[in-house]
């Protein structure tokens, strides 16, 4: 048994610690239900578990949300079409997003993957200053994706 103060109370029985978390006008609490023997506290509970929601709630605050963002392409885009997808991808990893680029083959271009992949390829290359390739061009069905992760900063 722990008292309110954090010092060992040694082994009690369960009547004589409830007895003295009573008269400490405070909660008696199971720590460590699984220890031999049992480990119980005396303490506010109403305080720990504010403080527990406290404690969580900073953590939520404190972390990063990181949204995926998707940028489509054709295998047969154009340069200016390509360097507008490109400025677009630089501004969603620029807040901290990750990009998936994906190309989607039609019709008969699906024979002409080394297209699609030269294409992703030339995109990792445009953007390599402000990210880094965190998935290599791969085929899901009839499109093509790599994914993109904002460097980390220094």
């Amino acid at each position: 048994m722990i008292g309110k103060d954090g010092s060992q109370l040694g082994v009690k029985s369960k009547k004589a610690a409830l007895a003295l978390a009573e008269q400490a006008e405070l909660d008696l609490v199971l720590v460590a239900p699984k220890a031999k023997p049992p480990v119980a506290k005396i303490m506010d509970y109403g305080k720990y578990r504010f403080e527990l929601q406290k404690k969580q709630r900073e953590a939520r605050k404190k972390q990063k949300v990181i949204n995926v963002k998707e940028v489509r392409l054709s295998p047969t885009i154009d340069t200016n079409d390509f360097n507008t997808k490109v400025k677009n991808a630089r501004k969603f990893l620029g807040k901290g997003d990750k990009v998936k680029v994906s190309i989607r083959f039609r019709g008969r271009a699906i024979t002409h993957k080394d297209i699609g992949r030269e294409v992703l390829n030339n995109f990792a290359a445009e953007t390599e200053d402000v990210a880094s390739v965190q998935s290599k061009p791969k085929m899901d069905g009839r499109s093509m994706f790599l994914m993109l992760a904002p460097l980390a900063e220094k």
